[in-house]
């Protein structure tokens, strides 16, 4: 029983380890923030769906990437369009409930939400996203 329940501890007690070591020495620990990518219709739903998610906290910014071309297979046959890209900076916590929240909103039948962990950047840059963006 000691060893199983020492088993389901370990990814707490190693998150937990982490976090203090970053409040002690004041490091970022690679992936404690993400960058996430939605594609929208156009602007106009691309600066709604950005406004939704900074009212719900869910993104210290969003960057709005100006119109670009796709090609992209949809229902078997090869289809082009022109999307804008938004550009979600957030806590990695935060993916899960940024993703059901924007698929809720968005038009699109099967919306692009994508996320890569941040690995390093500026510190200072990274802390302001983690004061940003409240805690679960």
């Amino acid at each position: 029983e000691v060893v199983i329940l020492s088993l389901l501890m370990y990814p707490v007690l190693k998150s937990f380890a982490l976090q203090l070591h970053s409040a002690v020495t004041g490091s970022y620990i690679s992936g404690t923030h993400s960058i996430a990518f939605i594609s929208c219709l156009n602007e106009q739903v691309a600066k709604d769906i950005a406004r939704a998610i900074m009212d719900k906290k869910l993104a210290a910014c969003v960057n709005i990437l100006p119109k670009s071309s796709a090609l992209y297979f949809w229902k078997g046959e090869l289809e082009e369009s022109t999307e804008i890209l938004l550009l979600v900076k957030t806590r990695t916590s935060k993916i899960g409930e940024l993703s059901n929240y924007v698929r809720s909103i968005h038009p699109f039948e099967i919306p692009e939400i994508i996320s890569l962990p941040i690995d390093q950047g500026n510190p200072l840059y990274l802390k302001w996203i983690e004061e940003s963006v409240p805690r679960d």
